[in-house]
């Protein structure tokens, strides 16, 4: 089959063998999404070499029961062992021998197929698109942090970062009601943003420390923060989260990048900072609100690719300019 592999080099390869694994389902892609850390991968994020992607909608080709062949579906990401104690309770996000697809030991989505246990999919209702469906497992990675932390119409929020999965999450941060500020460098990604609710703030911090671009959101905000929200992809975001966030606030950890991040802890521990790592989240609360019309991402989509043209499509993610890239496989 056809599929866009990294192994040290980026490449569509023709030749690419059918990832059946026993007892799991073959999934036919229909649609793929780049994100950012697809992006981090080929920059050494996770040392995964193979099929990148996980952001999919697909039709089932094989399965072990056949009546859910043709189903059209979407995946969580993470598989387990089934035996281990996260496993049994039912949430194979933090096994400690599963694999994810696209990022750890399972070839992903940037491909004709992909193999999935079927317990990992979930069939979408047929006012979904597919390029709507697409959109699934970053929106439940957006929706996980109102499942870690309260927010609500009292709260006052600050989101740094207006790329792909940020946008994400100013349109869930806006079904709640906060007061919310989002933080980037480029205006129309935050205006954006900032279209379901909200405020915006351009703050280019190509030579600024995060102390002078927190000075910079500070001069223009009454109060700091009872919630950051990190989004931004970049070794600087932390540093600015702590240096907005109130004190015993909660910061919220988003973004995945290669490079090591400097941070003083010791304003974390004489402010009493809550820091929440967030990643995956279940993805039934974000096919509903997909569902719901509540929410519009169809304006998030820059440019639709094929699979043959992946190598270009990686290049434009990779510009600044771009949120979301898709790859139209089938």
């Amino acid at each position: 089959m056809k599929a866009l592999r990294f192994d040290g080099t980026l490449r569509v390869v023709g030749d690419a063998p059918l990832p059946r694994r026993s007892g799991e389902a073959l999934v036919q892609v229909i649609s793929a999404g780049i994100c950012s850390t697809d992006l981090e991968i080929v920059k050494g994020y996770a040392g995964f070499h193979g099929t990148l992607g996980h952001e999919f909608v697909g039709r089932i080709a094989e399965a072990p029961d056949a009546s859910l062949i043709g189903r059209r579906v979407v995946g969580e990401i993470n598989a387990g062992c089934e035996k281990c104690d996260w496993c049994r309770a039912g949430d194979a996000r933090h096994c400690p021998n599963r694999t994810v697809l696209g990022i750890k030991d399972r070839d992903g989505a940037f491909a004709e197929f992909l193999s999935l246990p079927v317990g990992n999919l979930i069939e979408i209702p047929s006012e979904l698109t597919d390029e709507a469906a697409v959109f699934v497992e970053p929106m439940a990675a957006a929706l996980h942090i109102l499942e870690q932390v309260s927010i609500g119409p009292s709260s006052n929020v600050a989101l740094i970062g207006d790329g792909k999965l940020a946008q994400l999450v100013a349109l869930v941060a806006a079904q709640t009601g906060c007061r919310l500020l989002v933080i980037g460098k480029h205006k129309l990604k935050l205006d954006l943003a900032t279209r379901g609710g909200g405020r915006s703030l351009v703050i280019d911090g190509a030579s600024a420390s995060p102390g002078e671009m927190a000075n910079r959101v500070l001069s223009s905000e009454r109060d700091r923060f009872d919630v950051v929200v990190e989004a931004s992809g970049s070794a600087t975001g932390l540093p600015l989260a702590l240096s907005l966030v109130n004190p015993r606030g909660t910061i919220v950890l988003k973004s995945t990048h290669h490079r090591l991040t400097e941070l003083q802890m010791s304003t974390v521990v004489v402010n009493e900072i809550t820091i929440v790592g967030s990643r995956c989240g279940r993805f039934r609360p974000a096919i509903d609100l997909l569902a719901s019309g509540c929410v519009d991402v169809a304006a998030l989509v820059t440019a639709q690719f094929s699979l043959d043209e992946g190598m270009s499509a990686f290049e434009k993610a990779a510009e600044s300019s771009s949120i979301k890239i898709l790859l139209t496989v089938a």
